[in-house]
């Protein structure tokens, strides 16, 4: 079993969860409220603005220009595709771009992102990918399987479906697995239970997400 794999083998509660989360499901079957999925979209892109520094840091610290020059790749694609979706969301929640970047993070945003960014400032590129995979993959995953679903009405959810279940999106996450297991092969027990508390606390953080915007969240 490779190393990603044990990983997601001691997430699964966590992951399954999220399947099963009721912001997710009402995705799926488009039957969320447009207000609560208006959260998601303004505190997304709060999200976003700091998850894309992970690829700057990893352009950084990769060893190889082919991984630099993928990891620049997915920071254009983070800043200028999946950011520029959630613009479009915003326009149709009446949500102006202004309002957009002034909205201010929530607390569980606020964790998450300092979490992540401390991970890669201050870990190796094992940590940085552990820190970051949750997201990458599990939205893949969630997106996959709601694509199996009957499309739902609302075009603002079918989107959000379609992006996240893309070939695109996917093979970044396959991509990004793969990069792991290379880098990652052969440590030890030590730096391997450290790449798993790593994993699951992003895997927590992304289901404290879907819980923060069904729920609302104040500081």
């Amino acid at each position: 079993m490779t190393l990603t794999n044990r990983l997601l083998d001691a997430a699964h509660p966590i992951w399954d969860a999220q399947l099963e989360h009721p912001f997710v499901k009402g995705i799926g079957d488009g039957s969320l409220a447009p207000e609560v999925f208006a959260r998601w979209v303004v505190q997304d892109y709060g999200y976003l603005k700091e998850f894309a520094k992970l690829f700057a840091w990893a352009v950084a610290k990769a060893q190889d220009l082919d991984s630099m020059g993928w990891y620049a790749r997915v920071l254009d694609m983070t800043l200028n595709t999946e950011m520029a979706l959630h613009r479009t969301y915003a326009t149709r929640f009446g949500i102006s771009p202004d309002q957009l970047e002034a909205a201010e993070m929530w607390p569980t945003t606020r964790a998450y992102t300092d979490f992540l960014i401390r991970t890669a400032a201050d870990g190796d590129m094992a940590d940085l990918l552990a820190a970051l995979l949750p997201c990458a993959w599990g939205y893949m995953v969630i997106g996959r399987e709601l694509a199996r679903w009957e499309t739902p009405g609302d075009e603002r959810y079918a989107e959000w479906i379609e992006q996240y279940a893309s070939e695109e999106f996917a093979a970044a996450g396959e991509w990004l697995k793969a990069e792991l297991d290379r880098i990652a092969e052969g440590v030890g027990p030590e730096k391997e239970a450290r790449l798993r508390e790593i994993f699951l606390l992003s895997s927590r953080y992304e289901l404290r997400f879907w819980d923060m915007c069904w729920e609302g969240e104040t500081w």
